[in-house]
């Protein structure tokens, strides 16, 4: 029995259908967690080997090229990239998005096993560990306080927030930024030391071995156990000035001999500054698969909870907040959701005339969708931008089900059939071209599922989310459609004057549509001629349409990445952030600038001492009348013409959250020294291009640094080990913590270094001595060392196993992510020999990745319709002429992104792979009709006119409605309004050109080629006359 006969039959049955769908999908959406996007980051292991001592060439050609050499073999790799620093070793491999992150973890470790005997022996093990956190915070919370001074609020911080907000489900860490920290110092007098015959290693091994806390066994008698502890004996100043450091007989030497000692807030090495105020910023890590949305809120609730138990005159206030956004995006589209509901259902209205006949699909559409929520429920998806996108996407779609079973209905009663008889015949005769219609949209969009990497992982729950309210369209428009129009619906009402008019006027245009057809049917080649036209149209406007990876999006803040020069210290750092951060101060509060919130370093793993970053939080959408974008071109000319830094602002990616420059083009499979004179041949092309601007190459060949060569044959010869003279360096000038003091019950740090001010050059070094194993007399240091300040490359990294310099690059105007890397690819092969590898990161990466990933769907999709079709209609030529108005619809998205400035980006071409089936579908109606009334003897050349005539109101209906639904995403304002604007245009504009072509082409091209067709159940009917005879 087919569905709809049942639903007719049994109508509480048809209403129970819909009524458990309505309460499971209720369900399902109270259940669904809710993000900005789906979860797309991939699995990242690093490794991390330390090797005090090293440069970085040794610690690239001994530790990292050993490491890279055994990672080669393992499976899903993306990329490896690897960073080598003086005393350090740092390798990042990211992972395909479908490997699972222990998996991958584990195989990294068992081929760390495999390596870890051909490192040095002066190295240390290798560390390995899943990247759980993004790097990046998406709170920032700044603590101030009237009461307590900067130490105490930084000791408050780090005792008691930092760890209670660390213990938030979903947080990786909390970063304190502008901490001072309360320590001991110990700063060592060069030359009474000499004086004294006293070396670093003297007055490490005292404080090792005098300041320790021991437990020292324990003692029982017959009714108790008692532990016994060694208390420690230096806990303030004077107890570490009393410090015996050496006695010769009655002579002793104490550590106030020789070090002043005081208790002060550490150096300061971080910068954090909220509206022009230094503050402690609690900056909030995610988890990399943690909900931003949840986590943002988990840590509020926790910040209200412990508000009321802050030190007096202490409070906390949040200067940046990303949820912000994401909410106001979401909220954007459930407007958007709404707005579309109800203009579909008036369109409806206007077209039918007929409350009685509205209510139908005004019920069945948000069924429909309500349903959907099941199948992103089971499938472990979210409520997220994509997929309530799709949703709004789907309300075109599924109404259409309902027009063809109601319009068909329409008709019989239109003819004197009863109610029931005409829901009956009308649901039955339009079975198989909904069923067709959404076996096609279901197939267009199945091969998105096999999409790799992270836009294939992205747009899965897209694709299966409108596979699923399709799906559910399908089944209620042929269950509870024709029910409720059985049970609804009128004969012989008397139309409204309203309705005489549409009635009237559907009679005039369907006239004039089947006295244009006929015509054109003479002349059955035109509907070639329109087709070719629309391919040429399609060849003409592709290359001309920009293309990028994501349309450039406001998300109500911008960032300015600082780089300094290499080798730039805090204080220098300071200095230009502060300079940078009095650009920006006058317009706080000015209608555009809401939070100003600055820092140095940066984030990320390759932040190091002379970087920063300025984070600019604008006003909400609706209170301000300039976009992020040209509030970015403003700052960089404040920022232009800051010395010894360069500031570059950048905009936040939609996709993957970075915060970088979009071209990241990196050049390797040389020497460092060839790959500098590629990437500076390039990087000046670069500069030549107007649509490139902030060019920058990651490698810097001259960091000044003090280069110390030991002459090992006089050390070993005077009995210096090179361990002894590395010691004597990194105490006197970089400083170490051997010990610490107890104060207030808190345990704190004792640094311990030379005097600042006694080194400031290399001649100054001649005041060092180390002692001799063998005579135990002093040997001054520059005996056994040389010194010379050289220029060195501070980092040396690799990609993809190959050394690389990456060139970075923002983009100006209108000036694309396509058209940039194709400029830079056409400079590398007129510039560069042969050998130059290529490769790309970040953005340009995902482009290039995506680029031959759509092309594959396109081409999928295509084919997996056609052979669908060709099953459906048991043809192979009438899918084909189906399929010629998938061409019609490509050539109107390209004029539509052509006349509105849009970029080709994922949004737009995921609109188009579902341009194949909101195109095909009304190729369906025409052909399945064509065929039904060729079945019911009609002549040929009658039954394409009449067919196509009859297909007129239900396909402009159903065109309208999807037009219509798209109008809310191309007026869309705020929060995320760039990629729905992205999604509308090519629906708008795609629908609407191939609708109104599909109405000519499809009955001339049927006409042209289909004529010795046969109906699909010609075989069956054949084989039954056989078997009657």
């Amino acid at each position: 029995m087919i569905l709809s006969d049942l639903s007719i039959k049994r109508p509480v049955f048809a209403t129970v259908v819909s009524l458990l769908l309505i309460t499971f999908g209720v369900v399902c959406f109270t259940m669904l967690p809710v993000r900005e996007l789906p979860d797309i980051t991939p699995p990242t292991v690093m490794i991390y080997t330390g090797y005090d001592g090293a440069s970085a060439e040794v610690i690239e050609s001994k530790i990292t090229n050993v490491i890279e050499d055994q990672l080669g073999g393992i499976e899903g790799v993306r990329f490896i990239e690897s960073t080598s620093r003086n005393g350090t070793s740092r390798i990042n491999i990211e992972f395909s998005p479908d490997r699972d992150m222990e998996t991958a973890a584990n195989d990294v470790r068992e081929a760390m096993s495999r390596v870890i005997w051909r490192l040095p022996d002066e190295a240390e093990s290798p560390i390995v560990w899943k990247n759980d956190g993004s790097g990046e915070t998406i709170l920032n919370i700044s603590l101030q306080s009237d009461t307590l001074s900067l130490i105490e609020l930084t000791d408050y911080a780090e005792r008691t927030l930092q760890d209670r907000l660390s213990l938030v489900d979903g947080v990786s860490s909390v970063d304190v930024m502008g901490a001072r920290e309360y320590v001991m110092r110990i700063e060592l007098d060069a030359e009474a030391m000499a004086a004294r015959q006293i070396t670093t290693s003297d007055v490490r091994s005292a404080l090792r071995r005098d300041n320790v806390e021991l437990p020292a066994g324990e003692m029982t008698d017959t009714l108790r156990t008692l532990p016994v502890r060694v208390n420690r004996d230096y806990n303030t100043i004077n107890d570490f000035r009393r410090l015996l450091i050496r006695q010769d007989g009655s002579s002793k030497i104490y550590l106030e001999d020789i070090a002043s000692i005081r208790t002060e807030a550490k150096e300061i090495e971080t910068l954090a500054k909220a509206n022009g105020r230094n503050v402690l910023s609690l900056g909030i890590v995610p988890l990399s698969q943690a909900n931003p949305l949840e986590v943002i809120q988990n840590v509020k609730d926790e910040v209200e909870a412990f508000t009321p138990f802050l030190p007096e005159g202490t409070y906390m206030t949040t200067t940046r907040d990303s949820s912000i956004y994401i909410q106001s995006a979401i909220d954007e589209v459930y407007a958007t959701l709404g707005m579309t509901i109800a203009l579909v259902i008036l369109v409806l209205y206007i077209f039918l005339g007929n409350a009685r006949a509205t209510l139908i699909p005004a019920v069945t559409v948000p069924v429909s969708l309500i349903s959907a929520f099941i199948v992103i429920h089971l499938l472990g998806y979210s409520i997220n931008l994509l997929t309530l996108l799709a949703l709004v996407l789907a309300i075109g779609l599924v109404v259409d089900d309902a027009i063809v079973v109601l319009e068909n209905i329409h008709q019989h009663l239109e003819r004197g059939e009863p109610p029931l008889v005409a829901a009956w015949k009308g649901a039955r005769e339009v079975s198989f071209a909904v069923i067709a219609t959404t076996v096609v949209l279901v197939m267009t969009f199945v091969p998105i599922v096999f999409m790799e990497g992270s836009v294939g992982r992205l747009f899965s729950e897209y694709a299966m989310t409108l596979v699923g309210a399709v799906v559910f369209s399908s089944l209620i428009a042929l269950t509870l459609s024709p029910m409720m129009s059985s049970q609804l619906l009128k004969l012989n009402v008397k139309p409204s004057k309203a309705s005489q008019l549409i009635e009237k006027t559907h009679q005039r245009l369907t006239n004039l549509y089947r006295n244009a057809l006929s015509q054109l049917l003479i002349f059955r080649w035109a509907g070639l001629v329109l087709l070719l036209a629309s391919l040429g149209i399609t060849a003409l406007l592709y290359p001309m349409i920009p293309q990028t990876f994501t349309p450039s999006e406001d998300r109500g803040e911008f960032i300015v990445i600082v780089k300094g020069p290499e080798g730039a210290n805090f204080d220098s750092m300071e200095e230009s952030m502060l300079k940078l951060e009095s650009k920006l101060l006058p317009h706080l509060g000015q209608g555009v600038l809401k939070y100003l919130f600055v820092r140095s370093p940066g984030w990320g793993g390759n932040s190091g001492s002379n970087s920063g970053i300025l984070i600019g939080t604008l006003e909400d959408w609706d209170d301000r009348n300039v976009s992020a974008a040209e509030v970015m071109g403003q700052v960089r000319q404040l920022m232009a013409g800051i010395p010894n830094v360069r500031a570059i602002p950048v905009m936040r990616s939609t996709i993957g959250g970075r915060s970088e420059a979009p071209i990241q083009y990196v050049l390797g499979g040389g020497s460092f020294d060839q790959l500098v004179e590629w990437a500076d041949i390039i990087a000046e092309k670069a500069r030549e291009n107007p649509g490139l601007r902030d060019v920058d190459i990651d490698f810097n060949q001259n960091q000044p640094q003090l280069e110390i060569t030991i002459d090992r044959d006089r050390a070993q010869e005077l009995g210096v080990s090179a361990e002894e003279i590395g010691a004597t360096l990194e105490t006197m000038l970089g400083g170490v913590t051997d010990t610490t003091f107890m104060e207030r019950g808190e345990e704190y740090d004792v640094f311990l270094r030379a005097k600042e001010e006694a080194f400031t050059s290399a001649l100054d070094l001649a005041s060092l001595y180390v002692r001799s194993h063998t005579t135990g007399s002093l040997i001054r240091l520059d005996n056994l060392v040389t010194v010379e300040e050289v220029g060195k490359a501070a980092m040396l990294k690799h990609y993809n196993r190959n050394r690389a310099i990456t060139i970075s690059a923002s983009l100006e105007g209108n000036y694309s992510i396509g058209e940039a890397l194709a400029y830079l690819d056409q400079q590398v092969v007129d510039l560069l020999p042969p050998e130059a590898i290529v490769n790309y990161k970040g953005e340009s990466l995902d482009y290039r990745s995506n680029q031959s990933a759509i092309f594959f769907v396109f081409a999928m999709a295509m084919l997996v319709v056609y052979l669908v079709l060709a099953a459906q209609f048991e043809s192979f030529v009438h899918p084909l002429i189906v399929m010629l108005t998938v061409p019609l619809g490509i050539s109107g998205a390209l004029f539509g992104l052509y006349i509105s400035g849009e970029t080709l980006n994922i949004f737009s071409q995921l609109a188009m792979i579902m341009l194949i089936g909101l195109s095909a579908k009304n190729g369906i109606l025409i052909v399945e009709f064509i065929n039904q009334l060729r079945d019911q003897g009609m002549a040929f050349d009658e039954a394409v006119l009449e067919a196509s005539a009859l297909r007129l109101r239900p396909i402009l209906m159903t065109a309208l409605t999807t037009v219509v639904g798209a109008i809310p995403l191309l007026l869309a304002t705020g929060a995320g309004s760039e990629f729905r604007f992205s999604i509308g245009v090519v629906v708008f504009a795609g629908v609407t050109v191939s609708s109104l072509l599909t109405l000519f082409v499809v009955p001339s091209m049927y006409a042209l080629v289909a004529r010795k067709t046969t109906s699909p159940d010609h075989v069956s009917r054949k084989l039954q006359e056989l078997m009657n005879s």
